[in-house]
């Protein structure tokens, strides 16, 4: 473009030289003369405008020349102003996010199973650099301290009755006393020869062993069928004397002032128990590689349900245009503050960014991105320039 803008430049000089040197005695070449010794001037005159704009015409250091390797910095400052001024304002951020549907965006990606993954992804990779930057030793102090400083506020007795009522009230104790038995079953089965030779031991010495064998034999299938009777029938009398027991029992836990206190030295005997501080003192570093081993592993139960989470959060936003509004309505207030803000922040990134543009740099920079336009300003200003001289050069002739 600056060629062609020269060579019109070029053109017009070629024309008014032959027009001028042929012009006796054809007076139209006046007109052809006029024309082009215009159409020179606006010419240079929009070339020296032009280059002006980005270094001196000619190298000549002529004043207001230059203009943007001189005023480079000013221009930065200013530019940032405008951005400030006429893009980043509260108006301008919520119709944006109104008229571009941002929070159904959002809603859509989140929704997407893939785009989910890869947020679960970006997530834990931002866990692991948090624990990464912990100081593990500070970390598990405080973790130590508020474990056992909460364990210590809860009593101990009020929450075992509470748990005991829980458990009596779902009938969930049935299991535990049918397990029991069981258990009491099996035992007394496997240690039946145990039994057996402490009866023996015990049995006076003039008792014949057939004698013992029978007693044995009958003891042994009385208890056996008593408690195949308890555990076959949940309304048996010792099962219903045992839960009446199990009550008052809950019921002393949560209100004898005795029980809470020996609740409370129990407590404090656990937790000063070596090994019980020594399971506290690494909770942090098991749930530190925990945490670890499962943000790196997609399949992980923790990726899994993060990326679930994330499909159900978006597929429920998109179900529900109330919720969907209100979170446009958050967009906007937390767009609209980061853009009050941080005009002034954006106004001195776009300002230090340019002051530490080299001038040269610069102006080319710019030249580049708008310099053809401005080779165009040189070619109209050719032609209207000797479409001004042949219109003057015309009124003249015609009044003379």
């Amino acid at each position: 473009m600056k060629r062609a803008a020269t060579g019109l430049l070029i053109l017009a000089g070629l024309v008014f030289g032959l027009a001028r040197l042929g012009e006796d005695g054809r007076p139209w070449l006046g007109y052809v003369r006029a024309t082009a010794e215009a159409a020179m001037v606006g010419a240079i005159a929009d070339w020296f405008a032009v280059t002006a704009l980005f270094r001196h015409p000619l190298g000549l250091p002529i004043p207001h020349t230059a203009i943007i390797q001189r005023r480079k910095d000013e221009i930065g400052r200013s530019l940032g102003a405008f951005v400030r001024d006429n893009f980043l304002t509260h108006d301008n951020v919520n119709r944006l996010i109104e008229e571009e549907r941002v929070a159904w965006r959002i809603a859509q990606l989140m929704s997407d199973p893939a785009v989910a993954a890869r947020i679960a992804e970006e997530g834990s990779a931002v866990i692991r650099g948090i624990t990464d930057v912990l100081n593990d030793e500070s970390v598990q102090e405080g973790l130590e301290q508020v474990v056992v400083e909460r364990v210590r506020q809860v009593p101990v007795a009020p929450l075992a009755g509470r748990a005991v009522d829980w458990a009596m009230a779902g009938g969930h104790h049935e299991m535990l006393v049918d397990s029991t038995l069981i258990g009491l079953g099996r035992f007394l089965a496997e240690n039946q020869g145990t039994f057996r030779q402490r009866l023996k031991q015990e049995s006076p010495w003039w008792v014949p062993e057939p004698v013992d064998d029978r007693v044995f034999d009958k003891i042994f299938d009385a208890v056996n069928r008593f408690i195949d009777e308890v555990g076959g029938n949940r309304s048996h009398e010792l099962r219903r004397q045992l839960n009446v027991r199990t009550l008052e029992l809950a019921e002393r836990l949560k209100t004898s002032p005795e029980l809470v206190i020996r609740g409370e030295q129990l407590k404090d005997e656990i937790l000063s128990n070596e090994e019980v501080r020594a399971w506290v003192g690494g909770l942090w570093d098991r749930i530190k590689s925990g945490v670890v081993e499962a943000t790196h592993d997609p399949e992980s139960e923790l990726r899994v349900r993060i990326t679930d989470a994330i499909v159900e959060a978006g597929r429920a936003l998109q179900a529900d245009p109330s919720m969907l509004h209100k979170v446009e309505h958050w967009l906007q207030d937390g767009a609209g503050h980061l853009a009050a803000q941080g005009g002034d922040q954006v106004v001195n990134l776009i300002a230090t960014t340019v002051e530490r543009w080299d001038p040269e740099e610069t102006t080319l920079l710019i030249e580049e991105k708008v310099g053809r336009d401005l080779q165009f300003i040189r070619i109209n200003g050719t032609l209207v320039g000797g479409f001004v001289g042949l219109s003057l050069y015309t009124i003249s002739e015609l009044v003379v």
